[in-house]
């Protein structure tokens, strides 16, 4: 058998390897010409896909500004910490363990989450977000400390605050921990505020696996700024009306409370309050009845603030007239049931201004069913009941009116006191609009101007006019028996000292949501008025829900809407009747017959008038031009004198009034 060479074997091995690498060779380059030429474009997309990626960050917003640009709503920049787990891991003397111990309490997470954090795959993971800034420094000194910046580091990102506090929280809304707007304007406004994606992001490059590499996270894209808003609300008319509100659920151990004032001019909407409520900036500690807007979302029975609306339809229908006598028997009769008074009381001979003014429920019944279920029904709609205001707010509602068709007497007679149909605190604003404002009708809003990011004005909310649903004498008749119901009647809580104002309480019992009917023994107690009647300013309403011990609206919310009403009339520098008799008046005394004179020059002894109610300078004045002596004690208006109203004084003599806010 012939053998084989050394020679030749190695000679078969060279030729076998050269032609192995000539087939690879040649197997290379042709992928190489057919990526090249026929799926070139496919491996550059690919390729950019896997260098770079956008990772969204908590973006700033625009700011939200009260209608003197005090700030309610901003984005702070606050820091942001992430981990390269790669990195951490190729640390052979770095104790994940020990490091997990000493970041939790810090960052008040477990030390299982870090750890799983801590071993991931990858070069970047989020450990915390919009940090605290003193837990921000305690971990920076860490990390400079324990030599961690190697796989530690922080980001900016923009975190939602609210310099306010509680004040206008459900108006507000707030911004959720995944930078999500959840609730209120923040929810309404978000497209306006927050107007790029892009703009609030960071381009990261990944490894081939698609994980973000954490040195390449260094410079996020620059915010190409957000519009600003602008609201109606006042800042200090909203401070007075949620101060005079928690006042009134602290006395009265209510449920819930609503307050809101607008102009009756404009729509504008000043001062909107709920109760209960929380702190925008720690919205994790409130529970899901805190965050509701009830003043926007809730319907209820208006009950006696319902009458006043009841009054000009039948006016402006030509059904009754102010000069109408009505003789109350104490009882009305509607489809085979009894509608009694309030006091179970029968008034005898009386107007409509008695009407209005004792809230009489059987002669709200006898000119409602005079009217009729249809007519009543057509006024209240264009009052604006039965239908959203359509106010830059989400979720709010419609109320709920009969249907005319299917009316019976008695739904008719317990429509015309209020009850047996719902209303939102909005809706009861607006119709008030139309009596305030000479039978014009406005449209609630709460948006000012929308403003660039150069601080220009990009839109502008107008007053919009909703109808005229009375006459402008049947809307004054209406407004001057208000003032009467203040003034003599059940409202006379309501009155404020040196301004005439004018309105309507209502108590009505709460509805039962589950099983129809009312709930025994729950109310809602309210108020709803304006002022100045000679020229109105403000109107404002207060809703308390469920007050205990006492709970009529006469006395639980006048009061509320008093204390609010007199404070915005002197922020807004309206003149109490006093002051503008003092100032016509000039040197030579009062000219009104109503106010007390005073003495002539050589009357050396006189009677004191009664100061209540009177301002600091208005008695200062007085006293000093009658030549007696002043000793003012306190702060606000007049409560206590001595000498007393009607004791003789003399010139020289010291006065002595205290003052009160109360």
């Amino acid at each position: 058998m012939k053998m084989n060479s050394p020679r030749r074997i190695r000679n078969n091995r060279a030729k076998w390897l050269l032609g192995f690498f000539l087939t690879v060779m040649v197997i290379l380059i042709g992928r190489l010409a057919y990526v090249q030429i026929f799926d070139h474009a496919r491996y550059v997309a690919l390729a950019k896909n896997e260098v770079e990626k956008n990772e969204e960050l908590y973006s700033p917003r625009g700011t939200i500004y009260d209608r003197n640009g005090n700030q309610l709503a901003i984005s702070v920049m606050v820091k942001s910490l992430y981990c390269d787990p790669a990195t951490l891991n190729k640390q052979k003397n770095i104790n994940k363990i020990e490091m997990a111990e000493i970041l939790s309490p810090i960052l008040n997470i477990s030390e299982e989450e870090l750890l799983k954090k801590f071993s991931q795959e990858g070069r970047f993971v989020w450990i915390k977000r919009l940090m605290e800034p003193e837990e921000a420094l305690k971990v920076e000194e860490l990390l400079k400390s324990k030599d961690w910046e190697r796989f530690l580091g922080f980001r900016e990102e923009s975190k939602r605050y609210y310099p306010n506090g509680r004040l206008l929280a459900n108006v507000i809304g707030f911004v959720g921990v995944d930078d999500k707007a959840l609730d209120g304007l923040e929810l309404y406004l978000g497209d306006i505020l927050k107007r790029s994606k892009e703009a609030n992001s960071v381009r990261m490059r990944i490894d081939a696996k698609g994980n973000p590499i954490m040195e390449s996270a260094l410079t996020p894209y620059k915010s190409k700024g957000e519009n600003s808003v602008y609201l109606t609300i006042d800042q200090t008319i909203q401070f007075y009306a949620e101060r005079a509100l928690d006042r009134a659920m602290t006395k009265t151990k209510a449920q819930g409370g609503i307050i809101i004032v607008m102009d009756p001019k404009t729509g504008e909407i000043l001062a909107l309050g709920n109760r209960p409520t929380y702190d925008p900036n720690h919205f994790e500690k409130a529970v899901e009845k805190d965050f509701k807007n009830k003043a926007i979302t809730d319907i209820y029975e208006p009950g006696s603030t319902f009458k006043p609306i009841i009054a000009a339809a039948a006016l402006d229908a030509g059904t009754y007239s102010t000069e109408t006598v009505w003789h109350d028997p104490g009882k009305i009769w509607a489809s085979g049931h009894a509608i009694r008074n309030w006091d179970d009381g029968a008034y005898g001979d009386v107007k409509l201004v008695d009407i209005i003014k004792y809230s009489i429920n059987t002669g709200f019944a006898h000119i409602g069913l005079l009217t009729g279920g249809k007519t009543l029904t057509e006024y209240a709609l264009k009052f604006g009941f039965g239908k959203p205001t359509g106010i830059e707010l989400p979720g709010e509602g419609a109320g709920i009116l009969f249907n005319p068709d299917d009316m019976r007497d008695i739904d008719v007679a317990t429509m015309s006191i209020g009850q047996s149909i719902a209303v939102t605190p909005l809706q009861m604003l607006q119709a008030y609009s139309a009596l305030a404002n000479g039978g014009q009708m406005v449209k609630p809003h709460i948006l000012r101007t929308v403003n660039n990011p150069d601080g220009s004005v990009n839109k502008v909310y107008e007053t919009e006019y909703v109808g005229n649903p009375v006459s402008k004498k049947v809307a004054d008749e209406v407004k001057d028996m208000m003032e009467k119901e203040v003034s003599e009647g059940g409202g006379i809580n309501a009155r404020v000292p040196g301004y005439h104002m004018g309105g309507k309480t209502g108590t009505a019992q709460k509805i039962d949501p589950v099983k129809g009917g009312y709930l025994e023994n729950e109310y809602i107690a309210s108020f709803c008025g304006f002022g100045p009647t000679e020229d109105p300013r403000a109107i404002c309403l207060v809703v308390l829900d469920n007050p205990r011990g006492v709970y009529y609206g006469g006395q639980v919310a006048a009061p509320v809407f008093k204390e609010t009403m007199g404070q915005i009339m002197r922020y807004m520098g309206i003149p109490a009747m006093e002051e503008k008799r003092i100032s016509s008046a000039g040197a030579g005394g009062y000219n009104n017959d109503n106010l007390p004179a005073l003495p002539g020059k050589d009357q050396k002894a006189f009677l004191l008038p009664n100061f209540y109610g009177w301002s600091i300078r208005e008695v200062g004045e007085w006293l000093y031009k009658a030549g007696l002596g002043f000793q003012p004690d306190g702060n606000g208006s007049a409560d206590s004198q001595s000498p007393g109203a009607g004791e003789t004084v003399q010139r020289g003599d010291n006065i002595r009034v205290h003052f009160s806010d109360s």
